[in-house]
C-alpha cells in the first residue's frame, strides 16, 4: 500500500533532523561552538555574520539548519492536525516533535549563553551536554513514531503484554544511558585529545586527570552491556513474535548495533578523529531509531486505529 504525502514528509523531516544532529556534532568536535561568540540568536551581534571565520561559518550553518528544522516540524504539526482526527497517534507524535524541537533550541541557546562551548570543561557543560543528548533522542523518537503511525503503524497496546513492555523499556533506558556516556566521552576526546592509545588509557585511570577523562572508561563498558542486551532482546522478541515486520526490524537492530560496536572500537583506535565521531553518532542515532521502531511494532495493536482519517483524505488535504 502506498503511503500518503504526509507520511513521506514525516520520514523526510526525520532524515533532515539526522543531518542537523550530525552537523551539531561537527560543531562540537571542531570546537566551533563559540563561532558566534556569546550571542544568541544573533551571530556575533549580526543577523548574517560579515567576513566570518571558519568556526563562525560552521556554527552559523548549524543555527540556520536548526531554524529550518523547527519550521519543518511546525509544518508537520499543522499538517497532522489538519489531516488526522482528535485522538490520532499521529497528532500526538507531531505534538511531541514540536515540543522537543523547542526544548532542543532552548538547550542549544543555553550552551551559548552560559559559554558552555569551545574549551569549557565545567560540570555545567557536562550536565547540559547529557540533557541535550537525551532531548535529541526524544525528538528522534517522536519524529520516528509520527512517521511510523502515518505510514500505517498501529497504536501501542501496553495492557496484556506481560513483562514485554518492561523488557523493551529497559533497552530504551540502556541506549539513553549509552548515549549520555558517549556524549561525555566525545567531549573529553575533543577537549583533551591523546597522542596515542596508551596515553589515553593511562589518562582514564590517572587520579590527576580531568574528571572528563576519568569518566571515559564507563562508555565502552556500557556499550558492551547494552549491546549484548539488545542482541538478546532482538532475538527473544523475534522468536516469540515471529511476524515478518518484527523479524526485519530485529535483523536491522542487530545489524546497526554490531556496526556501532565496531565503530566504537575503530573510534578508540584512531583516537577519535572528527569524521569518525560523526559516523559513531550517526550509528548511535540509527540504533535508537531502530529500537523505537522495533518497540512500536512489538507493542502495536492488532487492529488499525479508527481515529485516523483515510490516506486518501490525507492526500487531499496535502494537495
Amino acid at each position: 500500500m502506498a503511503i500518503s504525502r504526509f507520511a513521506k514528509f514525516a520520514w523526510a523531516v526525520l532524515a533532515y533532523n539526522l543531518l542537523v544532529i550530525l552537523w551539531g556534532a561537527t560543531v562540537r568536535a571542531t570546537g566551533s561552538g563559540a563561532g558566534c561568540g556569546g550571542h544568541w540568536p544573533l551571530c556575533n551581534g549580526q543577523v548574517i555574520p560579515v567576513a566570518p571565520q571558519v568556526a563562525t561559518l560552521i556554527e552559523f550553518t548549524h543555527r540556520v539548519s536548526s531554524g529550518l528544522s523547527m519550521l519543518l516540524i511546525l509544518g508537520l504539526f499543522v499538517w497532522a492536525f489538519r489531516a488526522y482526527l482528535k485522538g490520532s497517534p499521529v497528532r500526538l507524535g507531531a505534538g511531541l516533535s514540536l515540543l522537543f524541537i523547542f526544548t532542543e533550541a532552548m538547550l542549544g541557546a543555553g550552551l551559548v549563553l552560559f559559554s558552555w562551548v569551545a574549551n569549557n570543561a565545567s560540570v555545567g557543560r557536562v550536565v547540559s551536554t547529557g540533557l541535550h543528548l537525551v532531548n535529541t533522542f526524544f525528538l528522534l523518537a517522536a519524529l520516528t513514531l509520527t512517521a511510523w503511525w502515518a505510514s500505517g503503524g498501529a497504536q501501542l497496546r501496553l495492557k496484556g503484554q506481560g513483562a514485554l513492555p518492561w523488557i523493551l523499556l529497559l533497552g530504551l533506558i540502556g541506549v539513553l544511558a549509552l548515549g549520555v556516556t558517549g556524549s561525555i566521552t566525545a567531549l573529553g576526546d575533543t577537549l583533551f585529545p591523546s597522542t596515542s592509545l596508551a596515553e589515553g588509557m593511562a589518562q582514564d585511570f590517572s587520579p590527576t586527570a580531568n574528571f572528563l577523562l576519568r569518566l571515559r572508561v564507563w562508555h565502552p563498558l556500557t556499550a558492551i552491556l547494552v549491546g549484548f542486551y539488545l542482541f538478546f532482546l532482538a532475538g527473544l522478541v523475534a522468536l516469540f513474535r515471529p511476524s515478518s515486520a518484527i523479524r526485519r526490524l530485529a535483523l536491522g537492530l542487530f545489524g546497526v548495533v554490531f556496526m556501532q560496536l565496531l565503530a566504537g572500537l575503530t573510534n578508540l583506535i584512531l583516537l577519535a578523529p572528527v569524521w569518525m565521531q560523526v559516523v559513531h553518532l550517526f550509528l548511535a542515532d540509527m540504533v535508537w531509531i531502530f529500537l523505537v521502531l522495533f518497540s512500536a511494532a512489538t507493542l502495536s495493536r492488532d487492529e488499525s486505529p479508527v481515529v485516523v482519517r483515510s490516506l486518501a483524505q490525507a492526500e487531499n488535504l496535502g494537495s
